[in-house]
């Protein structure tokens, strides 16, 4: 008997129809006393993505008409003093809270943006 190479393998799998391949697959399970089985981490890995990051960093991208405001808003969430909140302010885009949970991040921005500014949670 003439052993297949790959590629004859490949290109009768590629031609197969479902009930063909489904027929092999039986017979392999059968004949090697193994079972064929979806990967169970596939999906596990989908649903945490789905889930969503457990920590984000909100990002100041834009400052708005009303910098004075915006300043106070980053003092109160981040507790800096004055000098350093304009700092923060004005280089914007600048990071605001890094390593924070979605709901925080949330947070921080809603008082953001009520102050005017445009935010980013990445």
């Amino acid at each position: 008997m003439a052993k297949l190479t790959q590629e004859e393998i490949l290109s009768y799998l590629e031609e197969a129809t479902i009930l063909e391949l489904n027929d092999l697959v039986s017979a392999i399970e059968e004949k090697f006393g193994v079972v064929a089985a979806a990967a169970v981490a596939a999906p596990a890995a989908a649903a945490e993505e789905a889930a969503g990051p457990s920590e984000v960093t909100v990002t100041l991208t834009d400052v708005g008409g009303t910098k004075v405001a915006v300043i106070k808003a980053v003092r109160e969430i981040t507790g800096l003093g004055l000098v350093d909140a304009k700092k923060l302010v004005d280089g914007v885009p600048a990071a605001i809270k890094e390593n924070v949970s979605p709901e925080e991040a949330e947070s921080i921005k809603e008082k953001l943006v009520a102050a005017g500014a445009n935010v980013e949670i990445k």
